[in-house]
């Protein structure tokens, strides 16, 4: 999981904003009242609805504004909310970039800085656009109430709304997953061993390096926690180990049953839908936490590192993986990525995360970012979407296809540009004595 870019804004007024008292600017065209609001140079070309033009006429990309509602999302919630408002509905369209990866116009813009112009410039920009600007549009039905009126689903990372986020994210539909993941069905960080690998080479790839990484054997017993689509359990029931996976989405739970029966794996491997606090077993030898931490909320870290080491055995290994900030400053993803993509997610820095995985008791060996690695595994899902555009819009819908490709197209250009990363931490649960029972260096091949 991830987040776009978010947008700078700073206030600055403009030579013509400080003119004599009382003259009131004329009205400006769209194109001009856009401009007003961009600090510098635009990147890219702007159209709009009114005709009016801004920017370089050669840019390879552009933004076109289709109708007054998309300005007024743009005016009523600047940065990217209001950006991702117009765009999903229609409102808004790019040129120079598929729908699917609108990577290119993302990474133009990555360069623009916002600003609030002056009162007179602000008046002049309201009569240009109208009354109507100032009145927000309801948003597309894509987007997810903000955070303080969710009170209906239960607090914050209860049982009941941690359930009602997985399924806002997950529960979109197995098919539409199907065309943009690949055959894996895993929508997590890839690991490539070389930059020309494919997704699948290196999406198995990752599951081979956590499964090294936990020493993991026939016969061992593995949890993994937010198991998705069961591609980790059942890479480690081909090898012998019997692994049990928990996910709260009811779709992924039952395509995983599924695949794990079709593969013949039932004797070895269980995916239940579950939340992880209600899986009984105890004694792993190893658990995995791929892609969930996200999800978890940095409060809920101590529970959640000490219900995995309430699980482990003496000696059995945790290996969590997920997205990280570059700093431990900062939870909140944007309002784009709370609205749209992952409702109540809180990402954090690595340094967060080892010191609650050492507050516990457990004992961190290792860590490593791979956030190249998760630009590369964005960039193929957008190749996927772009790929099979037509046959997930008609599953989901265009707006829902275009909220997938700004969101991985975007989060592309944040690991790019590391806005975000991704870790794995690798910790043991020592034994009475202190003992680790592991080898003096790592096992693994990197």
């Amino acid at each position: 999981m991830t987040v776009l870019k978010q947008t700078h804004q700073h206030s600055h007024q403009r030579p013509h904003d400080r003119g004599p008292t009382g003259h009131a600017l004329p009205p400006m065209t769209v194109a001009e009242a856009f401009e007003a609001v961009v600090d510098g140079p635009l990147p890219l070309r702007f159209t709009a609805y009114d005709g009016s033009t801004a920017g370089p006429a050669d840019a390879a990309v552009s933004l076109h504004l289709r109708t007054p509602r998309g300005a007024a999302y743009i005016a009523t919630a600047p940065g990217d909310l209001g950006l991702a408002r117009a765009y999903v509905s229609g409102d808004l369209d790019i040129e120079g970039a598929h729908p699917g990866d609108p990577y290119p116009v993302l990474a133009a813009m990555g360069s623009i800085r916002f600003q609030v112009p002056g009162p007179r410039t602000l008046a002049a920009i309201a009569r240009t656009l109208g009354s109507g600007v100032l009145h927000p549009p309801p948003p597309p039905p894509q987007e997810a109430l903000p955070r303080w009126r969710r009170v209906a689903e239960g607090l914050r990372h209860s049982k009941t709304r941690d359930a009602e986020a997985i399924h806002h994210h997950y529960d979109v539909s197995n098919a539409f997953y199907e065309k943009v993941l690949g055959p894996s069905m895993t929508y997590t960080c890839a690991c490539y061993p070389h930059e020309a690998a494919t997704l699948e080479e290196a999406q198995e790839n990752k599951y081979r390096l956590v499964f090294d990484k936990l020493r993991l054997k026939e016969g061992d017993r593995l949890l993994d926690i937010g198991c998705g689509w069961g591609g980790m359990v059942r890479y480690a029931a081909r090898r012998g180990v019997r692994a049990i996976g928990a996910t709260l989405s009811r779709e992924q739970a039952a395509w995983a049953q599924r695949a794990i029966e079709e593969e013949g794996l039932a004797d070895l491997a269980e995916v239940r839908f579950s939340d992880y606090r209600d899986v009984p077993e105890t004694g792993f030898d190893a658990v995995s936490s791929i892609g969930l931490t996200e999800h978890i909320g940095v409060k809920q870290y101590p529970s959640y590192f000490r219900s995995i080491k309430e699980k482990l055995r003496d000696g059995g290994l945790l290996l969590n993986h997920c997205i990280t900030r570059p700093d431990n400053r900062r939870t909140s993803t944007g309002a784009f990525i709370d609205r749209y993509v992952f409702p109540d997610g809180e990402l954090t820095g690595s340094g967060t995360i080892i010191a609650a995985v050492q507050d516990v008791g457990l004992e961190v060996r290792h860590e490593e970012n791979l956030r190249e690695h998760y630009a590369l595994t964005l960039a193929s899902w957008c190749r996927n979407l772009v790929d099979s555009w037509d046959q997930c819009v008609e599953e989901v819908g265009e707006a829902t296809a275009r909220v997938w490709g700004l969101y991985m197209a975007g989060s592309r250009y944040g690991f790019e540009t590391n806005v975000v990363q991704l870790h794995q931490v690798l910790a043991v649960k020592l034994d009475g004595r202190g003992d680790a029972h592991l080898p003096l260096r790592p096992w693994w091949d990197a």
